[in-house]
């Protein structure tokens, strides 16, 4: 669950789905203002973004920020602090303001060029002490105003379990959440293809009900026991009746998938999502 004044990052691999989540993150936010800064990517791509997955209605509050992969690395450098600044000002108008980055990577790969070239010397994966000196700033400028607020979502790009990638574990050091996105969770054509067991809301806790907090924590159990018993399953071991809990799993894995699963045009209500799995942990 994410609050207002939350900046979470989302994380995966290339074609993982990560742009295509953020844009159904920009259709479905409760937000007033959304800006969004596409940072390296290519021409065709920003121009299906802004056509296809935002489309008219979504212009109407939007704010894209472009620096496609052919500007200059000062140029795409610029691109995640000009939008968080447009995010900030409409902050300080009092609104409720939404702040889409993809991606973090690209950024700081064009961080990384401006360093190398005045001579810095290169430490983690190539990168420069000073991406790592910048990240903190950029980042915390999100967040909560006297007035209003940005919640902000990056896209991270890995490989892999992103171990040893200096980006990624830099950035879920300073974000309050992160959002894993699975290569086998979509390769069973299951989308969005985010792995929950392995994502992570640190303010959730406090911005959700008793209630609600129960049955997301019933919810990751039962899908945690799954995990630990599908080579089982697979390979024709298991016998239910050992364990109520696994069985239950079991029982309800596809009703569980099922509610994880929404097409890129569907938009889900809090109130009733909250309701649904409340009736799934029941």
């Amino acid at each position: 669950t994410c609050g207002e004044g939350q900046r979470i990052g989302i994380y995966g691999e290339p074609g993982g789905g990560k742009s295509t989540l953020l844009s159904q993150i920009v259709k479905g936010a409760a937000a007033d203002v959304v800006i969004v800064a596409l940072i390296g990517e290519r021409g065709r791509e920003v121009r299906e973004f802004i056509e296809r997955n935002l489309g008219e209605e979504g212009l109407l509050r939007t704010v894209v920020v472009v620096e496609t992969s052919d500007r200059s690395a000062v140029e795409r450098a610029q691109c995640a602090p000009m939008a968080t600044a447009l995010a900030e000002y409409f902050r300080d108008q009092g609104l409720r303001v939404a702040l889409m980055l993809d991606s973090l990577t690209r950024f700081c790969r064009a961080m990384r060029e401006i360093g190398l070239a005045a001579g810095e010397p290169p430490t983690r994966r190539g990168f420069p002490p000073s991406v790592f000196g910048m990240l903190p700033g950029l980042l915390e400028r999100a967040g909560m105003g006297e007035r209003g607020s940005i919640t902000a979502f990056y896209t991270v790009l890995v490989e892999g379990d992103g171990t040893g990638d200096p980006i990624a574990e830099e950035s879920r050091g300073i974000l309050d959440g992160h959002v894993i996105l699975s290569r086998a969770i979509a390769a069973r054509s299951h989308f969005p293809a985010i792995d929950v067991l392995q994502s992570r809301s640190r303010v959730m806790d406090a911005v959700v009900s008793g209630t609600h907090r129960k049955a997301a924590s019933i919810f990751r159990e039962l899908l945690s026991r799954y995990a630990e018993t599908e080579f089982l399953i697979n390979v024709g071991e298991y016998k239910p009746g050992g364990d109520p809990l696994t069985d239950r799993a079991v029982a309800s894995i596809d009703e569980l998938r099922e509610f994880l699963r929404q097409s890129e045009d569907d938009a889900s209500d809090f109130e009733e999502t909250v309701a649904w799995m409340s009736r799934l942990t029941a």
